[in-house]
């Protein structure tokens, strides 16, 4: 029989996509809100890999993407897509968003992201939430899979998953650092 481990805290990210700029750091007040300081936001990219969100969210897209400083338990994913789908109906009108939000988390493994859509390579957490695995690393690199988005595939959305993947890279060993400290403070009678 397999033993229960205990399970890493991950890094939440976001990713931002719209046509107004000025939305993204609005966007990242209101976020902040509910999941605390940021401790990455990437450069603008162009979002032109895909025309899927023009019809509702007009030409011009652009993507950002931001982590925060606070690392969480996997198990939250489904509730922080159900925070940002109300964000995004908030900045709704007429029935079209005027910014896409795609939470997600990084582990040290991979990023998984968020989706209220169904698909055989999506696994169902509950509140109708789905969760994908986008791209995994290995071997020193990010490697994708047959689902994973074009964008994901560039240079620069690697170069800031990567930039993301050391910051949480540090956040752990810190953590281990921390456990160690306590655990010698606990061994050594010492209340600190």
């Amino acid at each position: 029989m397999g033993r229960v481990k205990n399970i890493p805290l991950v890094k939440l990210i976001c990713g931002m996509i719209s046509n107004k700029e000025e939305l993204f750091e609005e966007l990242i007040f209101s976020l902040i809100g509910y999941f605390g300081e940021i401790d990455f936001k990437s450069e603008i990219f162009v979002f032109d890999k895909t025309n899927y969100y023009e019809k509702e969210m007009g030409e011009g897209l652009l993507r950002q993407f931001i982590s925060f400083q606070k690392l969480i338990n996997r198990e939250k994913l489904a509730e922080i897509k159900e925070i940002t789908n109300e964000l995004e109906k908030k900045y709704s009108s007429g029935g079209s968003r005027e910014i896409n939000l795609d939470p997600g988390y990084l582990a040290y493994a991979n990023l998984v992201l968020a989706s209220t859509k169904d698909f055989y390579h999506r696994v169902y957490i509950g509140r109708g939430i789905f969760a994908e695995v986008t791209f995994y690393y290995a071997k020193k690199k990010y490697n994708f899979l047959p689902w994973t988005y074009p964008d994901y595939k560039t240079q620069e959305y690697l170069d800031a998953f990567l930039e993301m993947r050391k910051i949480y890279g540090e956040q752990i060993r810190g953590k281990k650092e921390e456990n160690k400290e306590h655990i010698f403070m606990s061994n050594s009678g010492c209340n600190g």
